[in-house]
C-alpha cells in the first residue's frame, strides 16, 4: 500500500475538463498547408505571447489584451479602458488565439512608435531567426513541452506545436532544416510569381 503522502494539484481545480478540451481541440483541428515564413512568423508570434504571464484558459475568436510591468508581460481579459496602467503596466497590444491554435498580435499605437520596444522585439526576432538557422529540424524547435511556462502557457505551446507540425506536413517542410524549407518557397515563387 501507497503511503506516500498525497498532495492536491498546485494548479487549482478543474484542470481535467481543461486538458480535455485542449485535447478535443487538437483532434478536430483542421489547419491548412504552410511555407517556412508564415511558420516562422506565427511560431515567433505565439511563443512570444505564450512566455507572458496567462492565468486563465483562452478562447479561440476572442480578443485579449498584453500588458507589461517591470518588464513581465501579462495576457488579460480586461480591456484597456478599464486598466489601470499605474497598477496593472502598459498596454503593449490586442491579441487573438486563432482556430488554428496560433496567435495573433496588435501592438497598441503607442507600442509602434516606441523605439525601445521595437527594439527589443526585433532583439527576440532575431535570436529565434538565428535559433530557426541553427536547428537540424525546424520541427525541433515547436514547443512540445516547455517546462518553464505555466500551466496554461504550456498547455497552448503543446497544442500550437501539434497544429503548426500539421501544417508544415501538408506543406511538404516537416522534417526539412530552415535553408532546405526556404529553397522549396523560392521554388514555389518561381513556379508560381503571382502567388505571395
Amino acid at each position: 500500500m501507497d503511503s506516500s503522502p498525497k498532495f492536491p494539484n498546485p494548479q487549482g481545480k478543474g484542470l481535467s475538463p481543461v486538458l480535455e478540451s485542449l485535447r478535443q481541440a487538437k483532434t478536430q483541428l483542421s489547419v491548412p498547408a504552410k511555407n517556412i515564413d508564415r511558420i516562422s512568423n506565427e511560431l515567433f508570434t505565439s511563443l512570444f505571447i505564450l512566455n507572458s504571464q496567462i492565468r486563465f484558459k483562452p478562447v479561440s475568436g476572442q480578443g485579449y489584451w498584453l500588458y507589461r510591468k517591470n518588464g513581465r508581460y501579462n495576457l488579460s481579459l480586461i480591456a484597456p479602458e478599464q486598466w489601470s496602467t499605474h497598477q496593472y503596466g502598459r498596454y503593449i497590444g490586442r491579441c487573438e488565439l486563432q482556430a488554428d491554435l496560433t496567435w495573433t498580435l496588435r501592438l497598441s499605437g503607442q507600442c509602434l512608435n516606441d523605439p525601445a520596444l521595437i527594439d527589443e522585439i526585433k532583439r527576440r526576432r532575431e535570436r529565434f531567426e538565428n535559433s530557426m538557422q541553427r536547428a537540424e529540424r525546424i520541427d525541433d524547435l515547436l514547443p512540445v513541452y516547455i517546462e518553464t511556462l505555466p500551466f496554461y502557457s504550456r498547455a497552448l505551446a503543446s497544442a500550437l506545436a501539434h497544429s503548426l507540425k500539421q501544417s508544415m506536413q501538408k506543406g511538404g517542410i516537416s522534417g526539412l532544416n530552415f535553408n532546405q524549407a526556404r529553397r522549396i518557397l523560392t521554388q514555389q515563387h518561381e513556379e508560381n510569381p503571382t502567388e505571395k
